[in-house]
């Protein structure tokens, strides 16, 4: 199996570990091992995406819409 060394973490990154391996009951090498995991699941297929498909359905309203009125988020 590949290994992997990560040299010049931060000691604030490698007690969040520590913090984050007790309380899923693991090692701190079996946390990382798990956040790689979770994260490598998480990448793009090799094919990419497929296109989002949308669809406009006209409702007689002339209405122009904003982003505000949309997703009220203050255009976060």
């Amino acid at each position: 199996m590949a290994g992997i060394h990560v040299r010049d973490l931060p000691e604030e990154t490698v007690q969040a570990l520590k913090r984050r391996a007790k309380a899923h009951h693991r090692s701190v090498q079996g946390e990382v091992r798990a956040i790689l995991s979770d994260a490598a699941q998480a990448s793009p297929p090799d094919a990419g995406y497929p296109p989002i498909r949308l669809y406009h359905v006209d409702i007689g309203n002339e209405q122009t819409w904003t982003r505000e009125d949309i997703y009220d988020d203050g255009g976060r």
